[in-house]
């Protein structure tokens, strides 16, 4: 009798908690502006629907977006580099990987090959201010300019107020065709590096991790997760300018 009311009890708290997360959507902070977040937010979107649970993404920049998820104010990020564990201990991991990054350099005038972060240390750098991949990468280089956006570097580039701008190849591409200076801006070859990133959620919400851990492995299996990735890049870099630049 005992177990039966222990059952209950267990199911009626499962029920209890399914209902507030479909009343009160988790709301996951997204980097303002960065297309490869669009891309990780719209794969939680079908992650969570997975598990019925409604998600708002909050545009932000990127420190106040980990400000805000670190101190619970928001329920977790769409995705950050797996560093983040470490600097906000509040924020925990979830995997596998949800995505994945090739920062890169970009350029107006100069042409060179490029082999790791060493290659840029001697140019005046822009990067975007909490873009963990692009600080650790340039962390002790003398010559390095953080801005609030991607674009706000690439209008500098152009600008020649910076000798080159570091970007995940995706966003930066995006970025350059949306400002209509794919003629005036390259990416150089080969990128700085690969980074697998990770969606995080707040430590408020421990309960979920599993659940969420293991949609995203069925989907990693399955080959949705690549094929997802591939299909909402193709879609977005083929819109026209005028609608990337209404994101």
């Amino acid at each position: 009798m005992k177990t039966e009311t222990i059952a209950c009890i267990a199911s009626i708290i499962i029920a209890l908690c399914a209902t507030s997360y479909a009343q009160f959507p988790l709301r996951i902070a997204r980097i303002e502006n960065i297309p490869d977040q669009f891309v990780g937010g719209e794969i939680l979107k079908v992650a969570y629907s997975r598990l019925n649970i409604p998600i708002e993404l909050v545009d932000l920049p990127a420190k106040r977006a980990l400000m805000d998820s670190s101190k619970g104010k928001l329920d977790g990020e769409v995705h950050r580099n797996i560093n983040v564990q470490k600097q906000y201990p509040s924020l925990i991991l979830i995997r596998p990987a949800i995505n994945y990054i090739e920062p890169s350099v970009f350029s107006k005038i100069y042409r060179f090959e490029v082999k790791g972060w060493d290659s840029i240390k001697n140019y005046n750098i822009g990067i975007v201010r909490g873009v963990g991949t692009s600080e650790d990468g340039t962390e002790g280089m003398k010559h390095v300019l953080a801005v609030s956006t991607l674009d706000h570097m690439m209008l500098m580039l152009v600008a020649d107020r910076i000798d080159v701008a570091v970007s995940d190849s995706f966003s930066g591409l995006a970025s350059v065709k949306k400002l209509g200076l794919n003629d005036r801006i390259k990416v150089l070859t080969p990128p700085l590096q690969k980074n697998e990133i990770y969606h995080f959620l707040h430590e408020k919400h421990r309960d979920l991790v599993p659940k969420v851990e293991n949609v995203l492995l069925e989907m990693q299996a399955s080959g949705e997760l690549e094929m997802l990735r591939k299909q909402i890049i193709k879609e977005y870099l083929a819109q026209p300018d005028s609608a990337i630049h209404g994101r």
